[in-house]
């Protein structure tokens, strides 16, 4: 009989194992921002290496790093000129295996951005393409232009740069106009082209053979464009139905895009990448290789994104519809239909994930409030399945002040002075800030190549990891409390109490029940936790935002529980 207990236990242990990606937390590491090893002012691999223990520490599944390839640094590595080197002011190919190696010892996965839509113009498959080197003629967009009524060449068609002006740019020694939805340094791949997609893979086995655990792909909607009609021409895009919302006609929000933006070929593109990557595992063996898709899209098409219901996608189509919509002012109960929508909705088979802050938006401290930075980091970690954390979201970073003159984001230089802040994503870049010393621990050097944030000897690392409360303190609690099998695998109760309180559960049977309470009023709210959840008349505090009077490990009284202002709180029955 023990023996048929014992079997049955492992056949239930077997069933539910998961595989290594699987309700992780990942981690974005931006590496010019987050540790420079050598004293130049630019965080660099060495300096990742140097901080591997400190996020396994944490807690983190793996860490993704923002674009470390060769690259003229227009647009912070987003600009490759070359797929197949590391940018020496990061380090050389011997740092980045050192960095896997590190990784592998301590026990932490490493996850590379994959940019497809567009190389540096100084890149050579981009030069060849130029001189209609064999093999290379279209590996752009390329077109000839119009000519207007005035004898005067005009561009193709009214595309638009996501760095505003037009999204095309002559270049004299082809004679013939470019396509570039970036800047005019980031020249668009035509992945019409066969050839262009069996290089990109081949990219992709280059760096799976280097040891990486998948990819984080960069900027999905943009790579397919509607192909030239029958005449070899463009079709122009029409102007949005409300001017006031966007009056410049220079800027890319000026048009709607229905022919850059999209197109069904992306998500196609994405299938093949997987199956690229599971017919990579059973080559050479060694686990999952994790896809995790950048998409700014449609609601219908990031559920596309994970699969169709026959082929397999993204595992972790990155969750903006989350990220977008959860504003300064939403009501919990907007919140709540945010979360379920997306639950309800993502096809069988595959996990939720949870995102709120990247290098392209505003943190979530500054952007939902200071004061409720802990409530929303207590949210992202506790709903069901993979969170996403953008480094320094562990420990609090806000936005750092960044001047004009101190401005250096490609999307910032390109306004003005009167409307920088507007568009420039350096505020949300700032350097780590790692202790109180001199430029926050983050480099041995005399400056920074953007100004630490100001707050940074009151809020870092080193002195959040000694004080008994803090935001890293509260993370780390969060982080060991989703290995607990309810969070692990316990379904998602949620309610909201008029609009001030989401409420909501996870539990499995036989197992703890935790209630999580986020008050997202600037009141405090007595009610009793029972007539949502049967928690019993006494639960315990597991954890809660800082400003909080109920700390983890008090005892509290469940039917008149305190739910005080911008406070989010977990708590746990007591059996």
């Amino acid at each position: 009989m023990k023996f048929l207990v014992f079997v049955t236990l492992m056949l239930v242990t077997l069933v539910n194992a998961k595989d290594w990606w699987e309700n992780g937390n990942f981690y974005q590491v931006y590496p010019r921002s987050f540790r420079d090893s050598d004293g130049d002012g630019i965080g660099d691999l060495n300096g990742v290496t140097e901080k591997l223990e400190y996020l396994k520490d944490i807690g983190f599944t793996g860490i993704w790093l923002s674009p470390i390839f060769k690259s003229p640094m227009v647009d912070f590595g987003y600009d490759i000129s070359d797929f197949y080197a590391i940018h020496p002011e990061y380090g050389t190919m011997e740092d980045f295996k050192n960095l896997i190696k590190r990784a592998k010892e301590v026990g932490i996965r490493v996850i590379l951005d994959f940019v497809p839509n567009h190389t540096s113009d100084e890149c050579e498959w981009f030069q060849k393409s130029v001189n209609r080197t064999e093999g290379y003629e279209d590996f752009y967009v390329w077109h000839n232009g119009k000519v207007d009524a005035n004898g005067q060449r005009q561009p193709p068609s009214n595309w638009k740069s996501a760095f505003r002006y037009s999204a095309w740019e002559w270049n004299e020694q082809r004679q013939q106009y470019y396509l570039h939805q970036f800047s005019i340094k980031q020249a668009d791949l035509n992945f019409r082209n066969p050839l262009v997609v069996a290089k990109m893979k081949e990219v992709m086995r280059y760096w799976l053979d280097m040891g990486i655990s998948g990819f984080r792909i960069d900027a999905l909607p943009f790579m397919f464009e509607k192909g030239p009609d029958e005449n070899g021409n463009f079709p122009d895009e029409p102007v949005i139905n409300d001017v006031s919302i966007c009056p410049d006609p220079d800027d890319w929000c000026y048009l709607n895009h229905t022919y850059t933006q999209n197109q069904p070929e992306s998500i196609e593109m994405v299938y093949q990448w997987r199956e690229l990557t599971e017919a990579y595992k059973k080559e050479h063996g060694g686990g999952t290789r994790l896809l995790l898709t950048e998409a700014y899209t449609t609601f219908d098409n990031l559920m596309l994104y994970y699969g169709d219901g026959i082929r397999n996608g993204s595992m972790i189509p990155f969750n903006f519809y989350f990220m977008q919509n959860i504003l300064k002012n939403s009501t919990a109960t907007e919140i709540k239909d945010n979360i379920l929508r997306w639950m309800n909705s993502i096809p069988q088979d595959v996990l939720a994930n949870w995102v709120l802050g990247n290098h392209d938006n505003p943190r979530y401290s500054t952007r939902l409030g200071e004061g409720r930075m802990d409530l929303f980091t207590i949210l992202l970690q506790t709903l069901p399945g993979n969170a996403v954390t953008y480094y320094g979201e562990e420990i609090g970073m806000v936005n750092g002040k960044v001047t004009w003159e101190e401005t250096v984001d490609t999307q910032g230089c390109s306004s003005s002075p009167q409307t920088y802040e507007s568009y420039s994503r350096d505020p949300e870049r700032t350097p780590y800030q790692w202790d109180a010393s001199s430029n926050a621990g983050f480099t041995e050097g005399d400056h920074t190549w953007l100004p630490v944030a100001a707050n940074y000897k009151e809020s870092n690392a080193l002195s959040q990891s000694r004080a008994p409360r803090s935001h890293l303190q509260l993370f780390k609690t969060l982080i060991r409390l989703r290995q607990e099998p309810s969070m692990q695998d316990g379904p998602l109760e949620i309610k909201s109490i008029l609009d001030d309180i989401l409420i909501y559960s996870r539990q499995l049977p036989n197992s703890d029940m935790y209630v999580i309470v986020l008050n997202l009023s600037n009141s405090t709210q007595t009610f009793n936790v029972n007539d949502h959840f049967k928690i019993g008349s006494k639960a315990e505090v597991i954890c809660s935002s800082l400003q909080s009077k109920h700390v983890e490990g008090q005892v509290i009284d469940a039917t008149k529980f305190e739910a005080e202002p911008e406070v989010g709180v977990v708590l746990v029955n007591i059996n």
